[in-house]
């Protein structure tokens, strides 16, 4: 049975060199390009920089990625320090980041811009699901290729998506996006309500795609490869949080939100695909960072990026066989 082949890719910041590292390897190993072997490529946050990485269309040739794996994880190695750039005056001003944005956008989106350029969402190679929230609208904000290929109002630059997508509160302003049709969206981090986007992959699967026999799509006819960036967990303890007020509980909620939302999607999963002939077709790489790993999202430091490059590796190596079996299916 043929098999509707899905990407997921966590949010996470600089810690996207982990799941991008093992995409490097698994083209290597397996000899398989990202873009021409997956069907549907879910990210949010880094994971949706990641999937617009991957999917963008070469310059030359539009039928081809503009990207190996390779070169879309040297996006971090060659554009980290710009990104999370935080100059003297920028933390003098925002009071090291308590009244304003910890980063100014001017990095990310020269960034963004020099990758990506003037590449619309409908050009990506593959269906989408990147995840953003609409603050204004109080709702979910979903990029699909496949959406705005039909549709001019559901069309917006890769770079903007991009934006959109990564735009970490308290780390980054809220990004201010436009449609092909010029109407404007008020967005932030696709994280603050799914950090993992695997779920919303499957229920994207499950509404407009169809198996071989031409009827809807079931947990039975996909198989999900989810990428975590890694995960610690922090301990509150009473003692300290008992008499916290809304300064002390900003940080710590933003991390139980985002690392609570990655868990119970997994979950969720996890008890679908446990109903099918085959539960392996849902695939779960994550890990808790090992001690040379510094988990916050912004530590862009060559020692810290490469003990992420180090992880992404191990990671790969440890689940080899598991994943030369996803991929055979």
């Amino acid at each position: 049975m043929s098999l509707l082949k899905v990407l997921s890719i966590d949010g996470g910041g600089i810690r996207g060199i982990v799941p991008g590292t093992i995409m490097v390897e698994a083209e290597r190993e397996f000899g398989i390009k990202v873009a021409d072997y997956f069907d549907l490529i879910a990210g949010t946050s880094t994971g949706g920089i990641l999937t617009c990485a991957y999917l963008c269309p070469s310059d030359t040739d539009a039928t081809k990625p503009k990207f190996s794996a390779e070169e879309v994880v040297g996006l971090y190695f060659n554009k980290g320090k710009q990104i999370f750039d935080d100059p003297f005056m920028h933390k003098l001003m925002s009071i090291w980041g308590i009244i304003s944005a910890k980063f100014p956008e001017r990095g990310i989106d020269e960034a963004l811009k020099e990758y990506f350029g003037e590449v619309w969402l409908s050009q990506l190679l593959k269906p989408t699901v990147i995840t953003s929230y609409d603050i204004t609208n109080r709702n979910g904000h979903f990029f699909a290729q496949h959406d705005a290929k039909e549709k001019e109002a559901y069309d917006f630059l890769i770079r903007e998506v991009s934006r959109a997508t990564s735009a970490a509160p308290t780390y980054f302003n809220c990004a201010r996006v436009k449609n092909k049709l010029g109407d404007s969206f008020t967005l932030v981090d696709g994280g603050v309500f799914v950090n993992n986007p695997a779920m919303c992959a499957y229920a994207e699967i499950r509404d407009g795609f169809k198996n071989v026999e031409g009827a809807p799509a079931a947990a039975k006819d996909m198989k999900i490869l989810s990428l975590g960036t890694g995960f610690t967990k922090k301990h509150y303890l009473y003692r300290q949080a008992r008499k916290w007020g809304m300064a002390q509980w900003v940080r710590p909620v933003i991390d139980i939100m985002m690392s609570g939302s990655v868990e119970v999607d997994d979950f969720y999963l996890k008890r679908i695909f446990e109903t099918t002939e085959n539960p392996a077709q849902y695939m779960r790489i994550n890990s808790k960072m090992p001690g040379d790993v510094d988990p916050e999202m912004d530590n862009v430091t060559p020692a810290n990026m490469a003990a992420l490059k180090k992880l992404g590796e191990k990671l790969f190596q440890d689940n080899k066989e598991a994943l030369a079996k996803w991929f055979e299916l």
